[in-house]
This record gives C-alpha cells, sequence and structure tokens, in this order.
C-alpha cells in the first residue's frame, strides 16, 4: 500500500477527502483496486485521522459507502433497477396466474348455473304443457 503526502496547509479538509476517494475509486485497466477501499486507506491518503472523518465529514463518509456498494456492484443502480425489475414481474405473472385461475373458476361456475336454468325452464314448460289451460272464474 502506498501512501500519498499531502500538504495539509494548502486545501481543505473536504477537498482533501474527495481528492482522496477519487483516488481510491480508481482502478487501473486490470480492473482491481490498487488499495482496499476502506476508512482507514481513505483517511490516510488525505492525512485526517479516522475519528475527524467519522466526526466532522458525514458526506465523505457517504460517499465512501456509496463507493464501497458500487465496487460490491460494480453494475450498480441499472442492476438493481433491473432486479427490482425481475422481482416485480415475477409477482405479476403469479397474479397474472392466480387471476386467470380465478376467472375459469367463475366462468365455469356461471356455465353451471345456465345449464341448471335451462332445465328448470324446460321443467316448467313441460309442467305447463302437461297442466293444460285451466279455466278460472272471475266471480265468486
Amino acid at each position: 500500500m502506498r501512501e500519498v503526502k499531502v500538504d495539509a496547509d494548502s486545501r481543505s479538509t473536504a477537498q482533501r477527502l474527495q481528492d482522496a476517494l477519487a483516488t481510491l475509486v480508481r482502478t487501473p485497466s486490470t480492473g482491481v483496486a490498487v488499495q482496499p477501499l476502506t476508512a482507514t486507506t481513505l483517511c490516510q491518503i488525505a492525512g485526517i485521522s479516522r475519528n475527524a472523518l467519522y466526526r466532522y465529514h458525514p458526506e465523505a463518509l457517504k460517499a465512501l459507502h456509496e463507493a464501497q456498494r458500487n465496487a460490491r456492484d460494480p453494475s450498480g443502480a441499472p442492476a438493481r433497477q433491473a432486479k427490482l425489475l425481475r422481482r416485480e414481474n415475477r409477482e405479476l405473472r403469479e397474479q397474472l396466474d392466480k387471476l386467470a385461475a380465478l376467472v375459469d373458476h367463475y366462468f365455469a361456475a356461471w356455465q353451471d348455473a345456465h345449464l341448471m336454468l335451462e332445465r328448470r325452464e324446460r321443467e316448467l314448460a313441460e309442467l305447463r304443457r302437461a297442466a293444460g289451460p285451466h279455466v278460472v272464474s272471475m266471480r265468486r
């Protein structure tokens, strides 16, 4: 691990932290980081203590954590978004399967009810024919 000496008076601590983080994030053409992406390494390159980083520079710490996340998942946000979309598509397909089963169930129930009504109407028509016309007097 190589340590970079920085003139503490020439730049602000925040600027030194930004430059140090940019140095850490840069990877050579091999794709392998030269130095580990840690708070200790960042502080060594910037020339500050870790306590100062944690206490006075939360924005630099957030940037370091984001860089660490991106280093673990080099594809970054697009890969996370794609993963979320795949999960959402899978859930929607499952819901679609359940909806199709429900439609099939209700269609079968409708067919049964429709056939039963047709049969009842036929039976009633047969009963009316068999009973014949009855004359009912309106007077008592």
